[in-house]
């Protein structure tokens, strides 16, 4: 009887065991469906990815249909990956058509502002205010046939046509062309000079920039895609180890 039971209880201990490992694959899975990150844990360093899709959304609510990114879930994210410890770097994976200007510029300079390494990558487009949260990273990166646009802000809905109101569109506009020339290697006029270029966009002023563009203008570090942006990241985790004395033991352990 007594053997009976000493089975009993190993068999729930494994059940709950599995029902834990269960719930903790979910959990991924829902992390993955609604915010858009996810952390990899390896002996090089363990990253967080996170994904910045569509369109974002500011402080008016999209329609359902709309596939966006909201800053109030962006935030918090940055929050706890800078103050995790178990979290060595960010890399930040961008296909956004571009959004909200002062959510997007929000998120842009919280990243600029971390002190852990982090590298950007632009797949499919990083266009409009997407372009400050690629260039807010330590590297960037570009797919070869990824695009940025850049065009100057705009505005939907009423708009009231005084002098007031072009003013503080200019003085916006100057906040994300002096954020994009103090984090990448473009100047500030020649920025000024692609946002406000004529023939390239039907009905509207602007540039597009294809993978190579970008690069050969000092906006983007490099053309390259997911395994080049994982390979500078984990040389920049190693880089700060270094910097702060961390030494790794065969086991993978890390000392100070």
């Amino acid at each position: 009887m007594q053997k009976d039971d000493g089975r009993f209880f190993e068999r729930l201990a494994a059940n709950a065991a599995e029902q834990t490992e269960i719930k903790k694959e979910q959990l991924k899975a829902d992390e993955i469906k609604e915010l858009g990150r996810m952390t990899v844990s390896n002996l090089k360093g363990n990253i967080h990815c996170l994904t910045v899709i569509g369109q974002i959304e500011g402080h008016i609510i999209l329609p359902p249909q709309n596939k966006t990114t909201k800053y109030e879930h962006v935030i918090p994210q940055l929050v706890a990956i800078e103050e995790n410890t178990e979290i060595d770097g960010l890399l930040l994976i961008l296909n956004t058509v571009g959004g909200d200007v002062e959510a997007g510029l929000a998120i842009a300079e919280m990243i600029a502002s971390m002190n852990k390494p982090k590298v950007s990558l632009v797949l499919g487009g990083g266009h409009s205010i997407g372009v400050p949260m690629a260039v807010s990273t330590d590297y960037s990166y570009i797919a070869p046939s990824a695009t940025m646009t850049i065009h100057p802000i705009r505005l939907n809905g009423l708009v009231i046509g005084v002098p007031q109101t072009y003013e503080y569109f200019d003085r916006m506009q100057e906040r994300v062309v002096q954020f994009v020339s103090k984090n990448s290697g473009i100047s500030k006029d020649e920025f000024r000079k692609l946002m406000l270029k004529t023939g390239e966009l039907a009905n509207d002023v602007g540039t597009v920039l294809f993978g190579e563009d970008a690069v050969r203008c000092r906006l983007i570090n490099e053309v390259g895609g997911l395994s080049d942006a994982l390979r500078k990241l984990y040389e920049l985790i190693e880089q700060r180890k270094m910097k702060n004395g961390v030494v790794k033991t065969p086991q993978g352990d890390e000392l100070q």
